[in-house]
């Protein structure tokens, strides 16, 4: 958006969202952008992209990894969804279809029009969890380590901003594994600073 454009209110970036259709040709399925904010959340959570079962429903985080992230997070549904608590953002709006090994990456179309965007609709925002790389090289930029593992493991550097986790995907119950730190010391840590603000 240049600078001589009026600003969107939050209902009209809404609205111009729900109605995108940058990257329909790259789409397996119709454009169907799922998301939520408000300005009074103080969460955010920035994953990659819904996957099937969010575009059959439209809602996010609605299967397994959903409730393994909401179990890390100590939350219940009704808290989750509620935007009073937490805005879901992903880097990509829209599925963006199957890969050899798990869903493609997001569509990079969205972060580069949106995000900035919504990000300033967001001021009481006090964290930011940044689920999975694509996430986190959207948002830590140079600040991103070399790999995931590294990155997580680095989490209390990225504090008080951002807490940065590994996709709650079964297909990472490998790595979970291999890194048992991560729930015994970051995930108390986690559920404690989200707890902070929920209603």
């Amino acid at each position: 958006m240049s600078s001589n454009q009026p600003r969107l209110s939050a209902s009209e970036l809404k609205k111009n969202i729900k109605a995108c259709t940058l990257c329909q040709k790259d789409l397996p399925l119709v454009a169907k952008p799922i998301f939520s904010f408000s300005a009074r959340s103080k969460i955010l959570v920035v994953g990659q992209a819904p996957g099937i079962k969010a575009h059959e429903s439209g809602i996010p985080w609605n299967d397994t990894s959903g409730d393994r992230l909401r179990e890390w997070l100590g939350v219940t549904k009704k808290q989750f969804y509620s935007t009073k608590n937490f805005s879901i953002v992903p880097i990509g709006f829209c599925y963006p279809g199957k890969g050899k090994s798990g869903d493609l990456p997001p569509r990079p179309e969205c972060g580069e029009t949106w995000m900035a965007q919504v990000l300033e609709k967001l001021p009481k925002r006090k964290i930011t969890l940044l689920i999975g790389q694509y996430a986190q090289r959207w948002f830590l930029k140079s600040l991103k380590k070399a790999t995931l593992t590294e990155t997580v493991k680095n989490w209390k550097t990225y504090l008080p901003e951002y807490f940065v986790l590994p996709h709650p995907s079964q297909r990472n119950n490998i790595w979970l594994k291999k890194n048992p730190w991560f729930e015994k010391k970051l995930v108390p840590q986690l559920k404690k600073r989200v707890g902070e603000f929920l209603f």
